[in-house]
């Protein structure tokens, strides 16, 4: 008679228990903000779609910033953090403008065509980082899919002074230039882990808002 000495495997955590971590409840707070802006870009409050843009980088900053300083966190909750953060930032960065793009462009063809491919540009740039990771140093391969939320933001500052069909366009133009850069070999800095750039887009998020708060009174 043969007995079974295998040790019964414990049970692996709930889906929610890693809500309660506070770098991922950052990350849901960031797509939150992304939720918003794709609701207010549908029914065309363009500027309360900015603000909720740039809180959504302003989050994602957050998450990394956070999840570094905590102490005793697993291997797997790093991974699940990071996992959460990456599927985040296709909605932030990707999916996000996109919808602002086709939005302002009245769902036109053109715009959809733009739209696919700003974010399979996102698709593809996460999916390498995810497959081979970053290489180290002091700067990214491509543009980071952040600097789309702050970029376009700034860009629809100028809106007014154009006609919506032109400012279309240059929203257009501006989005598929930063997909290119996205996935491009172009070696760009990493901003969100040095405490100035962490300022710097502290001060420039307070700033939009109010800018843009002030353009939706």
């Amino acid at each position: 008679m043969t007995r079974n000495n295998t040790v019964p495997q414990a049970l692996p955590p709930t889906i929610l228990s890693y809500a309660k971590d506070l770098a991922n409840i950052c990350s849901l707070a960031g797509l939150a903000c992304s939720l918003l802006a794709i609701y207010f870009s549908i029914l065309g409050i363009y500027y309360a779609a900015m603000i909720g843009m740039v809180w959504a980088v302003a989050f994602d900053w957050a998450d990394g910033l956070v999840a570094r300083k905590m102490k005793g966190r697993t291997a797997d909750e790093r991974t699940f953090g990071g996992q959460l953060d990456s599927l985040i930032d296709i909605v932030n960065y990707g999916v996000a403008p996109s919808v602002l793009l086709l939005s302002y462009g009245k769902y036109e063809p053109l715009f959809l065509i733009a739209a696919f491919i700003m974010i399979s540009a996102s698709a593809l740039r996460l999916s390498y980082f995810n497959t081979f990771g970053f290489s180290g140093g002091s700067k990214y391969t491509g543009l980071a899919l952040d600097n789309n939320g702050i970029i376009l933001v700034f860009i629809f500052l100028f809106e007014s002074l154009f006609s919506a069909g032109v400012f279309a366009i240059t929203l257009c133009v501006s989005g598929l230039v930063l997909a290119a850069l996205n996935v491009s070999r172009l070696k760009t800095p990493k901003l969100s882990t040095k405490p100035l750039h962490v300022y710097m887009l502290t001060m420039y998020t307070v700033a939009i808002t109010v800018v843009y708060g002030w353009k939706l009174l």
